[in-house]
């Protein structure tokens, strides 16, 4: 392999790198999750009902991420503080995604239940 094509691979795992940890559906800190849960934030699960069904944090909503857009108005007022997680991060990423497309405002991505506060 040309020493090009090494300089190119860098280059795409630096971006890619760069986009996971500071681009739109990263992960917020935990002390960002935790003052926005004692604000008053809704807690949205998007797991499937039977991940949900096996816990789930307290006063979580459970609305699955392939059933979000159709209940977004569910959610009420798009200016109050939304906390979104699933079990790895993936999902809640995406629903970070589609929230904050919808109008929500304030929408923190808090990765997977395991990364919610105790």
């Amino acid at each position: 392999m040309e020493l090009n094509s090494y300089w190119l691979i860098l280059g795409v795992l630096v971006l890619y790198y760069g986009w996971k940890t500071f681009g739109p559906g990263r992960k917020a800190p935990a002390s960002e999750v935790a003052r926005k849960l004692a604000g008053g934030a809704a807690i949205l699960d998007v797991r499937t009902p039977a991940e949900f069904r096996t816990g789930a944090y307290p006063r979580a909503r459970n609305i699955p991420l392939d059933e979000l857009e159709g209940r977004l108005a569910s959610l009420g007022t798009r200016d109050k503080p939304v906390v979104v997680y699933c079990a790895s991060g993936s999902r809640s990423s995406q629903a970070a995604r589609i929230l904050r497309k919808a109008g929500f405002s304030d929408v923190v991505n808090a990765g997977g239940i395991g990364s919610m506060p105790r």
